[in-house]
């Protein structure tokens, strides 16, 4: 049976983009992240993680080094009771010096791969899902994958190459706001309220 849920970028979305650093001891949550996740996670959104690490293929870090970073992040995580689902990661750049990493790949963003590739194995509903991130390569692989999106307007995006797949559903400051947008949104999209019967009475 499938399942919604929100897809989020990582570094500059969840926490703080630190380039050539990745491991357990260099997370900083940006402002709402928490708080924004526990609703998500409360409202019943299956939370995963899909990231462009191409760092990897750059030798700045290694495919180890994301692995404790995401070991960190599901500890982190599970102090506030908010588990993660699933958590993807892009170790490819087209322009790398590592031979093996570096390819042009159908899973980095702005392409749609890893999101696919988690609707496939997580059994998620991409129409009734989201993407949350903080540059325009993360609202077009949304939507390429049939997603809704929020675009986070931190600074993080310079370029603004805008189109029609690069337009957000919404833009927000930060993760809260984001996943109070999404739960609204989600609520106000389901009628939930009786059927009634021509003469006035509600339908059991």
């Amino acid at each position: 049976m499938s399942r919604k849920a929100v897809f989020l970028d990582k570094d500059g979305t969840l926490i703080e983009n630190h380039p050539f650093d990745r491991g357990p001891e260099h997370i900083e949550w940006l402002p709402g992240t928490i708080e924004g996740l526990r609703l998500l996670h409360h409202a019943g959104y299956a939370l995963i993680v899909v990231s462009n690490q191409g760092g990897v293929a750059q030798g700045r870090f290694t495919v180890e080094d994301l692995l404790r970073e995401e070991l960190g992040l599901r500890a982190e995580l599970a102090k506030f009771h908010v588990p993660l689902t699933g958590y993807y990661c892009c170790p490819h750049h087209p322009e790398g010096t590592v031979p093996s990493f570096s390819v042009d790949c159908y899973c980095r963003k702005p392409n749609p791969g890893l999101l696919m590739q988690a609707a496939g194995e997580l059994h998620i509903d991409l129409a009734h899902s989201w993407m949350i991130g903080d540059i325009l390569h993360d609202v077009e692989a949304g939507r390429t994958a049939g997603c809704r999106t929020i675009l986070l307007t931190n600074g993080n995006e310079t370029e603004w190459n805008l189109t029609p797949l690069r337009w957000p559903n919404f833009i927000a400051d930060e993760m809260f706001e984001a996943a109070r947008l999404i739960t609204f949104t989600d609520l106000i999209a389901t009628d939930e309220r009786p059927c009634l019967h021509d003469d006035g009475s509600k339908e059991p």
